[in-house]
């Protein structure tokens, strides 16, 4: 399906809350005397602040259905705005500082009709009613037959199936979700949900199947490094720069319909939608004209990024090195990880000294690394592939630990630090930093530690959570004797809190 058919038609309504009167889409513009606006919608967790001269050419602030109902304030320090919606899926507004002008587009979204679908099924899995549950799941497939969902979603029905005593259409499922690329062999083994396909020819066959290409991953000098999507991004950009009316149409089928494995992940935990890709895109012409030589200098790394893997195979035996993937997202994230791999970001680690960064606002700008430095961050990502899933653990601490010990074992194996600035600034601050911490560490507060750009102060890097977790298994590793032990006790914590505590960070304090 089009993401062309993911937008529905719609009107807005906008009280304007100044003396003047400005229509939605008029030529006169909002004023921001101070450079900045605030976004608030008091009824979510929506309040944060962007500069007119950081906008780019458009500003876009996509919301979904469960926003609809409330209304957006926008604050500029002179003219104040309230935008509420009423069936139009995008409401456009000049802003200008005096200098800078752009556009704010509020963008009203419809979901890919798999998330809902899948998200009812799994209410009616919980329910125990399974042969809904697994209609559900089928229809979210009719929906949306391609992407990183698939596998998932044909494991839930083949749980389903088995959970009702259907060995036939249960184990025809788990094929369909192996062969659309599941692969946690481990998750798959202990899942009482399969017990009664256990003693199954197919079954066993799937398992088989999988340790084999588990055993593979052993090996750090079996992982590839694909850089096909890098490639087809380019040969989309240039198709579209001869026909950009044809723009959405071309990146659809020249890029994202030719998608490996690991831009499919990265799409849908990253990129999220074309209109989000495509806004990034086009807001930073001279920064992707500049950046192409850089990114294709990706196969000239090979031996510098196995020659990591190695390291972390002598540090830590039982480590697995997947493929890894090179894609070009939307600046919102340098690498992550699947089950399928190492999703590397390349658009964000394309730095060199004739690139240009005015198109770039102050996150984007501090986190704007040298394309030398892929093979550190990439050891990065590895650390995450192989550390231990605690992913029902939500606390700050959790999350700080997973990204902390990254950081640390990753610079081990790389001999480089990849949050040099954030150490930067907070070394000198650690004690003032860790009070503020230890205030949120066991609360579920993530989002004013990681992955917290919109809280990037010129005074105050974002992402110190990364600094704490890895500061706590800093502590830890120094305070053990066997060195190769504390690297396996951190990749393989399984309660935070009791690491934390034996770590003994918190005593340089006292």
């Amino acid at each position: 399906m089009s993401l062309k058919a993911l937008f529905q038609k719609s009107c807005l309504m906008v009280a304007l809350l100044s003396p003047s009167v400005l229509a939605a889409q008029s030529n006169v513009p909002l004023h921001a005397p101070q450079d900045n606006i605030t976004l608030v919608m008091k009824e979510t967790k929506i309040n944060y602040t962007f500069k007119v001269s950081e906008a780019g050419k458009v500003k876009l602030v996509r919301l979904g259905p469960k926003s609809r109902a409330n209304k957006m304030w926008v604050l500029t320090g002179k003219d104040s705005l309230a935008v509420q919606y009423q069936n139009n899926p995008h409401e456009k507004f000049k802003i200008t500082n005096g200098k800078d002008t752009a556009q704010l587009v509020f963008s009203y979204f419809t979901p890919p009709p798999h998330e809902d679908l899948n998200k009812q099924g799994t209410e009616q899995y919980t329910k125990k009613n399974y042969p809904e549950a697994i209609n559900l799941y089928q229809k979210a497939l009719a929906a949306m037959p391609k992407g990183s969902h698939v596998r998932s979603t044909y494991y839930n029905i083949a749980c389903c199936y088995a959970l009702m005593g259907q060995k036939a259409p249960a184990l025809k499922a788990l094929q369909q979700a192996v062969d659309a690329g599941y692969k946690n062999v481990a998750h798959l083994k202990k899942d009482t949900d399969l017990d009664l396909l256990r003693q199954e020819k197919t079954y066993l066959q799937l398992v088989t199947r999988l340790e084999k290409q588990n055993a593979q991953l052993g090996d750090p000098y079996k992982s590839q490094l694909v850089t096909t999507d890098v490639h087809n991004f380019w040969k989309a950009y240039d198709l579209a720069l001869k026909d950009p009316a044809r723009q959405q149409e071309i990146f659809e089928k020249e890029y994202f319909g030719k998608a490996s494995l690991g831009l499919q992940d990265y799409y849908a935990n990253k990129i999220l939608s074309m209109e989000q890709f495509l806004n990034n895109l086009n807001n930073k012409p001279a920064f992707f004209t500049a950046i192409r030589k850089n990114t294709l200098e990706i196969d000239n790394m090979k031996p510098e990024i196995y020659k990591s893997f190695q390291k972390m195979k002598e540090l830590y035996p039982a480590a697995t090195f997947p493929n890894v993937y090179f894609v070009i997202g939307r600046y919102n994230s340098a690498g992550t990880a699947s089950e399928n791999g190492l999703l590397i970001g390349i658009d964000q680690y394309s730095r060199s000294e004739d690139v240009p960064m005015h198109e770039m606002n102050l996150w984007e700008r501090n986190n704007y690394d040298y394309v030398k430095n892929v093979p550190p961050l990439i050891a990065h990502e590895l650390i995450h592939f192989i550390q231990t899933d605690r992913s029902s653990d939500t606390t700050l601490l959790s999350n700080a630990l997973a990204e902390g010990m990254a950081d640390f074992i990753g610079e081990l194996i790389s001999g480089v630090n990849t949050n040099k600035r954030v150490h930067d600034f907070a070394n000198p601050r650690e004690k003032q930093i860790w009070e503020e911490f230890k205030q949120e560490m066991y609360l579920n507060r993530s989002y004013n530690w990681i992955g917290n750009g919109s809280q990037e102060r010129p005074d105050r890097p974002a992402d110190l959570g990364y600094y704490m977790g890895y500061k706590i298994c800093e502590a830890y590793y120094n305070k053990a004797t066997d060195k190769k032990q504390a690297i396996k006790d951190i990749l393989e914590i399984k309660d935070a809190r009791a690491f934390f505590e034996q770590s003994g960070y918190a005593d340089k304090f006292m």
